[in-house]
């Protein structure tokens, strides 16, 4: 939880996510007690803390289900789900999460200039023979937090950026077993 979010309110904001987004009986998502909140932070423009944020759930079983909303004035939206199983099969050991890039890029209510300083965050899989992750950007780099086959990292932008993050993933020795520039999914330009 970051920016003064707190567990209850992340807990309460997926929740509102995953009631908004029921209707798919083919892959039914649960409650909010059936995830681990691994990221709650502020969206950019949001009047204090815990007023406008993002917040990222996962789920054991079905393996790999993650949702990433928005809960903006209360309400929820912004929503994308996915499962490890949408995944390509050709993914290497770090897999960023491609429908998260909201998470990293201006919201549309911001489009020009970016609003500063801007919380971003970059959200993943990693399977188990990475050890660490690296996360670069603007001109900031951030070792992700690992947990239970997930990565984590966040950090402050003070300027406006063109490119997306630059992800990097080693083993338990310091070799690189991931470079999101040679990943063909991971885009390098913002959209």
């Amino acid at each position: 939880m970051l920016d003064g979010i707190t567990f209850t309110q992340a807990s309460v904001g997926l929740q509102k996510c995953l009631t908004a987004e029921r209707g798919a009986p083919s892959a039914p998502l649960g409650n909010a007690k059936d995830y681990r909140i691994v990221l709650a932070a502020k969206s950019t423009g949001s009047a204090g803390p815990g007023a406008s944020f993002h917040v990222v759930g996962v789920r054991e079983h079905p393996a790999g289900r993650r949702v990433v909303c928005d809960i903006e004035d209360g309400e929820a939206s912004g929503i994308s789900t996915g499962t490890a199983d949408t995944d390509p099969s050709d993914a290497g050991p770090v897999v960023p999460d491609a429908n998260a890039g909201r998470l990293f890029q201006q919201t549309k209510s911001s489009k020009g200039s970016w609003k500063l300083p801007f919380r971003w965050a970059v959200v993943g899989t990693v399977d188990a023979s990475v050890a660490e992750v690296t996360v670069s950007y603007g001109n900031t780099t951030r070792q992700a937090v690992l947990d239970h086959g997930w990565f984590v990292a966040s950090g402050m932008l003070r300027q406006q950026v063109t490119e997306v993050p630059h992800i990097k993933g080693y083993d338990s020795a310091g070799n690189l077993l991931y470079d999101s520039d040679q990943d063909k999914y991971w885009s390098r330009r913002l959209l």
